[in-house]
């Protein structure tokens, strides 16, 4: 944020509109990158979208002005938060079925990881080449990785290799474990009210988890941190994000979704209250450890609790809404604190205000009653099925 305001003369608040603009920009692609994951797979699927990533980062070391910037975001949020992150989780729910949440907690573990740690591994880099070259760098390095590890590692579905999810399992086992996708179509997951309960707590944990980090340095620095300490507060997040999500995908496999989504909500709302009094020290270790716990463990709920309540025959299309509810939600959260911070001169009162709203969604989650894939879809339907009755369904 800082570099981009100084050299391309642009205020915090024109920056976080640019970052609205275009994170909505690139939340309406998602549902058909969604699609084209049923219709195309994983594999192929990961490996455009690496393509478009890497080009993405490298145009824009380029830009000069507000309008290639947010244009630059477009790209930036459909290709890599965005559609990076749904193919990655969606193969898990593909591979995954007895022990899916774990799966998924071990992917959004990784994925904390790497989201936690860039600013760390960046500042250094930031100081010494600029903003532009690292940018550049960035581009090439998912160039480099991404590309390979689709064509080369990944796989669309079992089928494919002649195996079921989970690899090998016991005879006995196998009524348990579908050799065959199967589940409901997006259009009948729309009218269960718990796929709406799951997109809002993602959505509004995106949204107000992106909202601090986007301005952290300058929201901590103010409570007294110094620069390097405000960024290094990023730790604490990966490492409390890294347990949490760990925890969260071992507990999805044994208990009921609404008791994590209860968690995370009741957690992001209490690091939403501490950010008001953050002060150097254990506190602000505290504050980054509980936004990153909170975002973490949702993710593994997403991942884990929509496959099984909904199956995987469209999971990607059904999750392809999900990322894209949920991209739209970061928009909203730094442009809400830049102009609280505008006119109060502090975050605090957005902070206060925020963190009611996990607590509405605890209550949701407590009352909601969880869909039984059986009942929301009467008759069994499997790749075969759907292509005989449905025109527009991906063919087997």
């Amino acid at each position: 944020m800082d570099p981009l305001i100084r050299d391309l003369g642009l205020t915090r608040s024109s920056v976080s509109a640019a970052y609205l603009i275009g994170t909505l920009g690139g939340a309406v692609a998602l549902p058909w990158i969604g699609r084209a994951l049923d219709r195309f797979g994983v594999r192929r699927t990961m490996a455009a979208v690496g393509a478009v990533f890497g080009a993405v980062l490298i145009a824009l070391s380029f830009v000069t002005g507000l309008v290639g910037l947010t244009i630059g975001f477009v790209g930036l949020r459909m290709a890599g938060q965005g559609a990076l992150s749904l193919t990655a989780s969606t193969a898990v729910a593909l591979w995954f079925h007895r022990r899916r949440g774990m799966a998924a907690g071990l992917v959004s573990a990784f994925g904390a990881v790497g989201i936690s740690l860039t600013p760390l591994a960046l500042e250094p880099l930031l100081a010494d080449l600029g903003w532009r070259a690292v940018w550049r760098v960035e581009g090439i390095v998912i160039w480099l990785l991404v590309i390979p590890l689709a064509l080369l590692a990944m796989r669309d579905r079992p089928a494919d290799l002649g195996q079921r999810p989970d690899g090998p399992v016991a005879i006995a086992e196998r009524a348990q474990v579908p050799s065959r996708p199967e589940g409901v179509s997006r259009a009948e997951a729309l009218l269960h009210p718990y796929f709406w309960l799951i997109c809002t707590a993602v959505a509004l944990t995106g949204m107000l988890t992106t909202a601090v980090a986007f301005h952290q340095i300058s929201l901590l620095t103010a409570r007294g941190l110094s620069p390097a300490q405000a960024a290094a507060n990023f730790l604490p997040q990966t490492i409390a994000g890294l347990i949490a999500t760990l925890a969260a995908g071992f507990l999805m496999d044994r208990f009921a979704g609404r008791w994590m989504i209860v968690s995370s909500m009741a957690i992001l709302s209490l690091g939403l209250w501490w950010g008001t009094t953050v002060s150097p020290g254990v506190s602000a270790l505290a504050f980054g450890a509980m936004l990153g716990a909170a975002g973490s463990v949702i993710r593994a709920v997403e991942t884990a609790a929509l496959p099984r309540y909904f199956g995987t025959l469209h999971i990607g299309s059904i999750r392809g809404l999900v990322a894209s509810i949920s991209v739209a939600g970061t928009a909203c959260g730094p442009v809400l604190f830049a102009a609280v911070f505008d006119r109060a001169g502090s975050y605090s009162p957005a902070l206060l205000a925020c963190a009611v709203a996990p607590l509405l969604v605890i209550v949701w989650a407590l009352v909601a009653k969880e869909p039984a894939l059986g009942r929301i879809d009467r008759r069994p339907r499997t790749v075969p099925d759907l292509a005989r009755s449905d025109p527009a369904a991906p063919s087997s």
